[in-house]
């Protein structure tokens, strides 16, 4: 998911916990090379260490200015209290769990607070601090250039790494929301390339069949049965214009109703209806009463209903046999005709009939075509789709 303006901060927040408890623990562990010399600092530092500690986790938790502010503090305590060892005697290890302190793990706090004037404020009055301390606690073993050079730096390279951060995050939203917008335009280019597609399935599997019925002169087929047809064409134009969004049916004509899963047995007869309607006759063979979802039954029926309309119009004969199998994944139907056939290497694959109520339609629905013919030897088609 895109990073939102909340995710940002608290991807900061996280990351001044992270740096914050690194330099924090190395502090530690440079006093931990004195303790020798003074277990009374140690002693009286470990507190301060633990409550540092517990700002650190609760900021990168909630980003508490509050925390922050206490974070300071405690971190100047220390530094002072380191101090009081450096003073006295061997400083150079607690003088480095100082500098630690005061240039590495309190500047942390900047990558978090960098947002609001309040939080700049309090940032600014503890550098201050942060910087006083430091100076006054490494006065033994540093000079204060060295110190001032030290701390300046710390606290710089901390505000250049929150600067860096924010613009890369910036940027980095940007090209999300660039990508999200381009894969929005592609999904929506997408969705409309499949209303074309169906929408030209639709006007080849009902308004032009019609129309190629009539051009004809409605040749093989009753006035009846083509007036019916007409009217029922008719009639899905209406709720089309209507604003209607069409579902194919399992007789191979469209309705505005939803399909459910259905007994695939009542389906193919309905198919078989239509065509002895239209003067072809089919021979059905095999399996009759098989459950489908009802994408796949609409994608398997209507390819079906195309392939007998092929044989209807082209094949030159008045019938066709269809076998129906089944085994425990896939359903099968295949076509057979004994017309005039073609050569399988001619075939416009452009033409609507076969390449998208067909092909297409079965592809969609994770099954396959295989289509077989020759010049006067026939056609027969296979169509195959799972059993989801």
């Amino acid at each position: 998911m895109p990073l939102s303006a909340s995710g940002q901060r608290r991807f900061l927040a996280r990351t001044t916990r992270l740096v914050g408890l690194s330099f924090l623990s190395a502090s530690f562990v440079a006093l931990l090379l004195d303790v020798a010399s003074d277990l009374d600092v140690l002693v009286a530092t470990l507190p301060l260490y633990g409550l540092m500690a517990a700002g650190f986790t609760m900021i990168g938790r909630t980003r508490s200015l509050g925390w922050s502010a206490t974070v300071l503090l405690a971190g100047v305590a220390t530094i002072l209290l380191l101090g009081t060892d450096a003073l006295g005697g061997d400083a150079g290890s607690t003088a480095t769990a100082a500098l630690l302190l005061g240039s590495a793990a309190l500047p942390a706090l900047l990558v978090c607070n960098l947002d609001t004037p309040a939080r700049i404020i309090v940032l600014a009055v503890g550098a201050a601090l942060v910087l006083a301390a430091t100076l006054v606690t490494t006065t033994r073993t540093l000079t204060v250039v060295e110190t001032l050079l030290s701390v300046i730096v710390g606290w710089s390279a901390l505000i250049g790494v929150t600067i860096w951060l924010s613009v890369s995050i910036s940027r980095a939203l940007a090209r999300i929301a660039r990508l999200g917008r381009a894969h929005l335009a592609e999904r929506h280019a997408t969705e409309t390339e499949a209303q074309r597609r169906q929408g030209a399935r639709l006007l080849h599997d009902t308004v032009l069949a019609t129309l190629t019925l009539l051009a004809h002169s409605g040749v093989g087929v009753s006035p009846d049965a083509l007036r019916a047809q007409a009217s029922e064409d008719a009639r899905l134009l209406r709720q089309l214009r209507l604003g209607g969004t069409p579902m194919p049916r399992s007789s191979g004509a469209y309705t505005l109703e939803a399909t459910e899963t259905s007994d695939l047995g009542h389906t193919l007869e309905s198919v078989k209806q239509r065509f002895d309607r239209m003067g072809l006759t089919v021979s059905w063979h095999g399996a009759g009463r098989l459950l489908l979802p009802s994408d796949v039954l609409d994608a398997f029926l209507l390819s079906l209903a195309e392939c007998l309309e092929n044989v209807r119009r082209h094949s030159g004969v008045s019938d066709a046999e269809v076998t129906i199998t089944q085994d425990d994944t896939t359903v099968r139907a295949m076509v057979t005709d004994n017309g005039v056939g073609f050569d399988l290497d001619q075939v416009d694959s452009a033409r609507l009939g076969l390449a998208e109520s067909v092909i297409a339609r079965i592809r969609e629905v994770g099954g396959r075509t295989r289509l077989f013919s020759a010049p006067g030897s026939g056609t027969t088609v296979v169509l195959e789709v799972p059993k989801l």
